[in-house]
């Protein structure tokens, strides 16, 4: 079974050509290279590439060009604005790209917490249609991802980094894992899965982060490992530990056995977003 990252970026340093819209934690710039060579320092076979929603909102040419040049490590994933009234056009364009898995809508900021917005409810019709997933940036906001999910039972929704506020830099929350109650509550919605992307940066304790298995071990009971999608979110947690620990904390620990190991590290990727990278 590959070993698939299920969030990973990549961005060149700001430059007139594609400027930044706001500055995001991490290095000054991660490319498409060193992001494959972070990959293949620890066995990562391939991974999905978000594009950065801080840096390029819902410009993703970067993110296309990064994968463009290693189409075989790289499936991409799009933000996209549900208050744009072309948004159907746009996710139609965005299936006709090459390489492209998902779409993702950031439940922030100006975008409504109305789960009967119009906006986002087009946006995860649209989705069905063309049977792509929608991934959702949801932290604070999983009671109106459960609606959604009830309103729009074929679509399929991914949970972005277990659903909840994940730390850019210590110190960790004092109770990191409190709102854990409303992501399992969205475990019985069969169109939800949820990534664990990120959760070393939820560690209280160093190398191998081992006070995350037992909420983590909640979150396998309910969703089952099969909708549970294993990530680093690199490079937004890179102030908090490094690519290798992120990867070998899930390799080395007893808790998981091999077959839920390979389930959980690329296995329920391919089954979501039907993609495998070709190095696997």
């Amino acid at each position: 079974m590959p070993v698939i990252d299920a969030q990973v970026h990549a961005y060149e340093r700001n430059h007139p050509g594609r400027p930044w819209v706001e500055a995001l934690h991490g290095p000054p710039e991660v490319t498409g290279d060193d992001m494959v060579a972070a990959m293949d320092a620890v066995g990562v076979d391939g991974a999905l590439l978000v594009s950065v929603h801080t840096m390029y909102r819902y410009d993703a040419s970067y993110a296309i060009e990064v994968q463009r040049q290693h189409p075989g490590r790289f499936a991409l994933i799009k933000p996209v604005d549900p208050a744009d009234p072309g948004v159907g056009e746009t996710i139609a364009d965005w299936v006709a790209t090459p390489g492209t898995v998902a779409i993702r809508i950031m439940l922030r900021g100006a975008v409504p917490s109305d789960p009967a917005d119009p906006g986002i409810n087009r946006v995860l019709a649209a989705a069905a249609r063309h049977g792509m997933p929608v991934n959702l940036l949801a932290w604070g906001r999983l009671d109106q991802v459960a609606e959604l999910a009830a309103r729009n039972p074929d679509t399929l929704l991914v949970v972005d980094h277990l659903g909840l506020q994940q730390p850019f830099e210590p110190p960790v929350p004092a109770q990191p894992w409190a709102d854990l109650p409303k992501l399992l509550a969205l475990a019985p919605h069969p169109n939800v899965a949820v990534k664990v992307t990120g959760a070393c940066t939820l560690s209280h304790r160093p190398f191998p982060y081992d006070d995350i298995w037992d909420p983590l071990g909640r979150i396998f009971d309910a969703f089952g490992l099969e909708r549970c999608l294993w990530g680093t979110d690199w490079t937004r947690a890179v102030a908090l530990l490094s690519y290798a620990d992120a990867v070998e904390a899930f390799r080395r620990t007893d808790r998981l056995s091999d077959s839920d190991r390979a389930m959980l590290m690329g296995g329920a990727v391919q089954r979501v977003y039907g993609w495998a990278p070709a190095a696997g």
